[in-house]
C-alpha cells in the first residue's frame, strides 16, 4: 500500500476536498485524484463518496482512516527511533503553543532553544489549545503547549509546567469595583466575557457556576486572553484572567468563590517516540522554568 496513497487520503478526508488537499499537499488537484483512485483500486472499495462538490466518507472510507493513519504514525516513529541512534539533535520538530503560553511563557525557552540548537528546523504553530491537542491526538505535532485537559485522552501523555491562578476583574470604574466582597451570584447581573465556549478554560468557569446553580451572562467570547483583558479594562464586561496578566487598568474582585486556576503544560502522543530534538527541548523547558519559577 503506497504511503503517498495513504497520506492523500488522510488529507482530504480532513480537508473535506480535493483541492484543499491538492494544496494542502502543493499537489495537483489531478495527482491527488490518481492516488486515491490509486488506493480504491487496491483495495477494492470506493472510499469517498462524491455528490457535487460535496465528498463524504463512505463506510470503508470510515473504517480506513484511524488505521491509516496508525500506518504513518508508526513509520513516523519508526523513521525517528533509527535516527534517535546517533544521538544528534537535529531535524525537525513540530511544537505547537497555545497564543498565552507564546506570549507569556515561552519566549525564554524558544530564545535558549534556538541558540543551543541552532541545527533544530523548529516548525511552531500559535493555536488555540484545543486545535494543538487534537493535532498531537492525530500524530501531526511532537509536543503541544497548551492550558491541560481536565480530563485528558488515555492516548496523551500530560506534563504540567505552570499554574495559572486566575482572578475575577473589571475595569476599576465597574460598579463591582469598589466592593469589599462580591458574591459569586452578583456576577451573574452583569456581563460576562470568557474564551471560547470548547476552551478548556471555561469549562472551568462554567463548571464553577454549575456547581452553584447559576448561569453566566455572556457577552462575547475570543479565545485571546489579551484580547478579553483590553475588553474587561474598557468597561464591556468581568472575565477571569491569569495573576500574571492583571495591571494597573484591572480591579480584582473578591469574591466569595473556591480560587479557579488551570494547569498549563506540555503533552504529547503516549504512542508516540520523542525525537532527540523533541527531549532536548523538554529537558530545557524544565529547566528554564525551573529557574524562572510560576
Amino acid at each position: 500500500m503506497d504511503i503517498h496513497a495513504l497520506n492523500a487520503f488522510i488529507t482530504v478526508a480532513e480537508q473535506g476536498s480535493f483541492s484543499a488537499a491538492a494544496e494542502h499537499l502543493f499537489l495537483t488537484q489531478s495527482a491527488v485524484s490518481k492516488r486515491i483512485a490509486q488506493l480504491e483500486s487496491q483495495l477494492d472499495a470506493r472510499l469517498f463518496d462524491r455528490i457535487g462538490r460535496r465528498i463524504t466518507l463512505t463506510e470503508a472510507g470510515q473504517a480506513l482512516l484511524p488505521r491509516a493513519r496508525g500506518i504513518l504514525l508508526q513509520l513516523d516513529d519508526a523513521r525517528r527511533a533509527i535516527g534517535n541512534l546517533s544521538g544528534d539533535i537535529s531535524g525537525r520538530l513540530s511544537v505547537a503553543a497555545s497564543h498565552h503560553i507564546s506570549l507569556h511563557r515561552l519566549p525564554p525557552v524558544l530564545r535558549a532553544f534556538s541558540k543551543q540548537y541552532p541545527q533544530v528546523e523548529l516548525d511552531l504553530r500559535f493555536s488555540e489549545s484545543e486545535v494543538a491537542y487534537d493535532g498531537i491526538l492525530k500524530g501531526e505535532l511532537e509536543l503541544a503547549l497548551i492550558t491541560l485537559a481536565p480530563v485528558p485522552d488515555d492516548a496523551l501523555e500530560t506534563h504540567q509546567v505552570w499554574v495559572d491562578e486566575l482572578k475575577f476583574v473589571v475595569a476599576n470604574d465597574h460598579p463591582l469595583a469598589a466592593r469589599d466582597t462580591v458574591a459569586l451570584q452578583e456576577l451573574t447581573g452583569y456581563k460576562a466575557i470568557l474564551p471560547g465556549e470548547q476552551t478548556f478554560t471555561q469549562s472551568r468557569v462554567r463548571q464553577l457556576f454549575d456547581s452553584h446553580g447559576l448561569s453566566l451572562d455572556l457577552a462575547m467570547s475570543t479565545n485571546y486572553l489579551d484580547t478579553v483583558r483590553m475588553m474587561v479594562s474598557i468597561g464591556l464586561g468581568w472575565s477571569l484572567l491569569p495573576r500574571t496578566m492583571i495591571g494597573d487598568d484591572l480591579q480584582v474582585l473578591p469574591v466569595d468563590a473556591v480560587p479557579l486556576s488551570r494547569p498549563l503544560g506540555y503533552i504529547h502522543h503516549r504512542n508516540r517516540t520523542l525525537s532527540n530534538a523533541a527531549n532536548a527541548f523538554i529537558q530545557l523547558l524544565t529547566a528554564q522554568t525551573g529557574r524562572m519559577g510560576d
